[in-house]
Formats: C-alpha cells, structure tokens, sequence
C-alpha cells in the first residue's frame, strides 16, 4: 500500500514538473547589457563577443531578453554558443527570482 501511495506521489510530480515547461522566445545576452545593446561597452567585434566577455571577464550571467522582459537563465548546458543568437528556451519559470531552468535551447 506504501509503495503505491510513493508512486501515485512520484507520477504526481513528474507531471507537475512537465506542466510548468513552457516556450520562450528572445535574444541570449548578458546581465550587464541586458537589452543587447553592447556598443558602449566594446568588449568585443560583435555582440556574441562582448555578451561571451561579460560573462568570463565580469562574472556577468546569461540572460533572454524578449523585447520587454529579462530572464535569467539556468542551464546545465554552456550557454556561450547562443550568445547574442535569438533562440527559443524551454523550461520553467521560478517567478520569484525570474529565472528560467532551461530544458532545452534552440
């Protein structure tokens, strides 16, 4: 009886946790210039370069911006060949630090 209560909890979850996923749409740069707008900063030829150095030379972190939101982002993947790219990120949104868990990235 336990052991199926345990599962009912497990398959619960793991639903739960599929719901939350959802699509966003934006443009992969970093905390510092957030909008992408890289040219006062001039760390780099382009903007894939200067979002690549804020974020090893200033400890800047990942960010998507969709035109009027900023989220950060949190992945297990390297983010730095989408920087500057517009993509599309799946994954849950913690609204209470506006972070994205990204599953996947396109």
């Amino acid at each position: 009886m336990k052991i199926a209560g345990i599962a009912m909890l497990v398959a619960v979850s793991l639903s739960s946790a599929q719901q939350g996923a959802k699509t966003f749409a934006g443009t992969v740069s970093d905390d510092i210039c957030v909008k992408g707008d890289h040219s006062h900063m001039r760390m780099g030829a382009n903007d894939a370069e200067c979002v690549t150095a804020c974020v090893d030379a200033h400890g800047a972190g990942y960010v998507l911006f969709d035109g009027k939101n900023v989220y950060k982002l949190s992945s297990r993947e390297p983010l730095a060949p989408f920087a500057a790219r517009t993509v599309k990120v799946v994954g849950r949104l913690d609204a209470k630090t506006r972070t994205i868990l990204v599953e996947s990235i396109s």
